[in-house]
Order: C-alpha cells, then structure tokens, then sequence
C-alpha cells in the first residue's frame, strides 16, 4: 500500500516505524505534505542565507526569525492547520527569492535544487509529495540527517523564545541555517553527517543558554516556590505551552478584570520566576501533561490560550475556547497574531472568559518547583554536605517528556521505588509523572527538584558541571549521577544531542528508542556514547543503583 505520508519524528509515531495513513498526533496526510514542503522551502532559504554569510553579506533578522518559526511549525503537536502552513511556504519562496537576487552569479550555479525552485501553489503537493523524509533512500544517511533534523527542531524552538524576548545570535542562526542546508548536500558522509550531529548539540548548548539568559533577565531566577493546584471561584484563561512574554501580556492584559490566568503543563514553571508572583490573579497551575487535555481542558470550563506546541486537536465540545499564537495553529480556532516586539491583543480572549463558568476543580494541594541552576548553586554547601556524609547517594536525571502511552508509567513507578537516598533531578513535562507523589525529603532537600521546562534541562547541564567542580572531577561522568530520560518530540532530541555534546555517557532513553535511528546508527550512539534504552523498573533499579 502506497504511503499517505511518512512521519517518524516522534516517539509514539505508528509501530515505532512511521505513520503512514494519518498521524498518531492527529496529524492528516495533506498537513503532513505541508510541513514536508515547507521544511524543503526553508532549506533552501537556508542555503541561500548561508551563501549569503559567506559572501560577507549581513542576514536580517526578520530572516532569522522566519527560519525560526517554521522549524517550530513543523514540531510535533504545533500546527495542524494547513491554510497556515501554505501561508508560510508562500512566505518563505518570496523571501528566497528576493535574496537570491543579492546572490553571486557564480555562486548561484552552485546552490542547490531547493535553494532555486519557486513553484506557484499548483505544484505544491507534487513537489511536496518528492521531498520529505523518504527522499534519501540511503538509511543511515537519512536516519543522520533526519537526527540534525529534529534537534534544529528543537533548537529554533528554543531561539524563537529568545527572540520575542529580544535576544539574538548571529552565531545561533548562521549554524542552524548552515547545518540545515546541509542536509540537503549528497556529498556529505556519514561521518561527516556524525559530526555535524554532535556540532548541533554543542549549539543546542548555546541557545539553551541564550533563552536562559533571556529569561532570567527579563523575569529574574526562579526561585522556590508552592503553586497551587485547585482553583478559585473566579473565571479563569487557561495558558500552556512555553512562551513567557504570552504569558506576561496576559496577564498585563487581565488585571483588574475578574478573570485569573491558570498554568498548564509545560507552563507550570513560569510560576518559579519572581516577575510574574507580583499578579494576584496569576492562581497557579491546573491539570497535568499534554496529552491529558481533552479531558482537562474540557473541565476548565473558559478559554486556552495555546502558545506553542503540545496542543491536541481539540474536541467539538470546546473547539470554541481554544486560542492559538506564535507557530501554533488549529483549523476552526481563533489565532491572535502579533509580531516581535508587538504587545498582542487579547482583548477578545479575555471576554469569552468573562461570560464562563468558573474551572470546575478537579484537584487541591500544592507542588513545589523552582531548582533552576541559581537556585541549586545557592544550596550547593547543603547539598554537598548532604552526598559526602551519605545522606544522598546519587541523582538521577529524568528529564524530558510525558506521553500516552501505558509503557510510560514505567517512570511513576521507577520513582516510587527508588532508594530514599537518591534525589531525582527534572526538567520538562516528564515530570508530571511523579511530581505529586509524596517522595520526601533528604536533610530538607526535596527528593523532586525541578528545573522548570523542557529547555531548563540547561540548568540541569550546569549543575552536573558545578558539582563536576566542587567535587574536583576530570569527568562528568565519574560524579553520583545517571540519566534515565523520557522522550517524546523534537525539543528533547536537541537537549540529548547537548548532552552528548558535553560528554555525558551511558544515557538511557525511553520508553522507546527512536524510530529515525537506523540500526547502524544506533550501534554508533551506543558504542561510542553508552546510549541504552530501559528495561523493567526492578532490572534498572539494579543497575543504576545496586538494588532491587
């Protein structure tokens, strides 16, 4: 049977092999063909801008931003909505056309096929149809490329949140566009291809740190903090996904209106950060990861408010409430648009939510959060304490992301059953597995420190090598300390490509190792870097730490 479509880029895709009628995600075969024109569009803008540097001329920043923005179009549960995505292919061709104008002649000859095609909307989906992941027919090649692929993914993801927050880097983009266009560049090797892999992690480390930066100047460091999970009895707008300046608009937008602004999911952790404490209608967190938001988002009862990806097409029964911003879309829901730097409007957001029920309360109590990487440094003497009398024998990392599948719940119980000496370190929505269990304490140190989202697996890169120093260690690996990390999309393939980049060994992935890692490719993460998938949580619990 001939292929509807092909997608393998996340960990649920169909049969850990691909989806090829529709998308696990709720993704259809002609969105499918959108994203794969529109990635194809944006590499050959990509090679355009790149020879563009190496002529020494500059590349501006709207340009940057526009590669940006598609890469995080094409992010696993970010856009559904077709119109759109055709929207941003005609954007992106008239871009490149106009740049391709200040190229060379001579140096135009040399650019390859999608640097120079410009087909009018009659052609899309033919050409769509040749150009996705299935046009390299060489497994390992594709499976490298496809890798770089989806950590620029995660990495454009990282930088567009920077960007709104007015933070640049010339370095970020020329390497994320010039390792882009390289994926299209047949005479590459896998070799060649294996280093450019790890080269994208070390610049996974540098965004990283630009949105932290970025963050932490905008919204100070978070700190500790207990955010509240039940609700109050006034209206409310749900917020989720990872943009802080949405985030700070809405709630400029809804003071004084009788409307509070609940988190969800991977929005929990603007909670942290001292700036956003000062609304006393910012209530505090509603609900759990993602993929649970059919049944949740139906209970909150007023509007979401969807800012970046992890969003589910919604059901009929409260399609009316959803909103959408930046790269996300869904057809039949509202889209507030707004450029950088632009204040967004969402006065029509906040009207709806006047005229609804308060959240119906499906949960009370608190969770604590906030151990981002000044906040750990500010209790290293404690903590340090803590491991050399015993009392904490190890952390282990259990970063990255929650899903659907039952296979996950393989991390609720590892972290039951862990040792009480040992302190699990988290980051991203991996977290809500375990994160309202009653773990305890160890000398007053929460035995659940997490550091945020998913991108703030960055602060947990920077406590490893602060105590690498404190402990006087040549290698980061010799410090009391392992990775048991769930994925699920894009944002944490860049954040393991930044591990590897680092040196961490010896990671394990899970539930599932990914479906775009060819055998021999996974032979080569697992010879060189010690990369293993999970076992049962007793064998695991064995090997990381000696016991059943």
């Amino acid at each position: 049977m001939e292929n509807k479509m092909f997608c393998y880029q996340c960990q649920e895709t169909a049969g850990c092999k691909g989806c090829t009628i529709s998308g696990v995600c709720g993704k259809k075969p002609e969105v499918a063909a959108m994203q794969d024109l529109l990635l194809y569009v944006t590499r050959g803008l990509s090679a355009v801008t790149t020879k563009l540097r190496e002529e020494g001329k500059a590349v501006p920043k709207d340009v940057n931003h526009l590669v940006t923005t598609n890469l995080f179009i094409t992010i696993t549960n970010a856009n559904f909505d077709r119109e759109a995505i055709l929207q941003a292919v005609k954007k992106t061709l008239a871009v490149k056309q106009e740049l391709l104008g200040e190229v060379n002649d001579a140096d135009r000859a040399a650019l390859p096929e999608a640097a120079l095609w410009n087909g009018d909307e009659a052609d899309f989906d033919a050409k769509a149809a040749i150009v996705g992941v299935l046009r390299t027919k060489d497994e390992d090649i594709r499976s490298l490329r496809e890798l770089i692929t989806y950590g620029l993914k995660g990495l454009a993801a990282y930088s567009k949140h920077a960007n709104v927050l007015g933070k640049d880097s010339e370095e970020v983009d020329a390497f994320l566009q010039s390792a882009f266009a390289k994926t299209l560049d047949d005479s590459l090797t896998a070799k060649d291809l294996t280093a450019l892999t790890l080269e994208t992690g070390s610049y996974g480390v540098k965004g990283m740190a630009l949105l932290d930066q970025a963050n932490t100047e905008a919204y100070g460091n978070p700190e500790i903090t207990k955010v509240e999970i039940g609700v109050r009895k006034n209206p409310g707008i749900l917020i989720s996904g990872h943009d802080l300046r949405d985030l700070e608009m809405l709630l400029e937008q809804t003071a004084g209106t009788g409307v509070d602004v609940y988190t969800h999911s991977e929005m929990l952790p603007a909670h942290y950060y001292p700036a956003f404490k000062k609304y006393p209608h910012f209530a505090g967190n509603y609900g759990n990861a993602w993929w649970k938001q059919k049944e949740e988002f139906e209970k909150f009862n007023g509007p979401i408010l969807m800012t970046t990806n992890c969003v589910v097409p919604p059901a009929d029964s409260y399609k009316d409430r959803l909103w959408t911003t930046g790269a996300v879309g869904v057809p039949g829901c509202r889209h507030i648009d707004g450029a950088y730097g632009e204040k967004k409007d969402f006065s029509a957001i906040i009207e709806q939510a006047k005229s609804c029920p308060a959240p119906t309360e499906i949960e009370t109590g608190t969770i604590t959060g906030g151990f981002a990487h000044e906040q750990v440094f500010a209790l290293a003497d404690q903590i340090v304490e803590a491991v050399k009398s015993g009392a904490i024998r190890k952390f282990v990392v259990m970063a990255g992301c929650d899903g659907r599948q039952r296979a996950r719940e393989y991390y609720r119980e590892f972290a039951e059953k862990l040792p009480k000496d040992v302190v699990i370190l988290t980051a991203g929505c991996a977290k809500y597995k375990y994160n309202k269990l009653n773990l305890g304490d160890i000398n007053g140190i929460p035995r659940v420190l997490d550091a945020g989202q998913c991108n703030d697996s960055y602060s947990l890169a920077l406590i490893a090598l602060k105590l690498k120093e404190i402990f006087g260690l040549d290698d980061i690996n010799d410090l009391p300390l392992v990775f048991n990390i769930a994925w699920y999309e894009q944002k944490a393939v860049i954040v393991l490509l930044a591990l590897l980049s680092l040196g961490v060994k010896d990671i394990h992935l899970g539930p599932t190792l990914p479906a775009f890692l060819s055998p021999n490719v996974t032979k080569l993460l697992v010879e060189q870097f010690g990369i293993a998938g999970i076992g049962t949580v007793d064998e695991d619990l064995k090997l990381f730490f000696g016991e059943a």
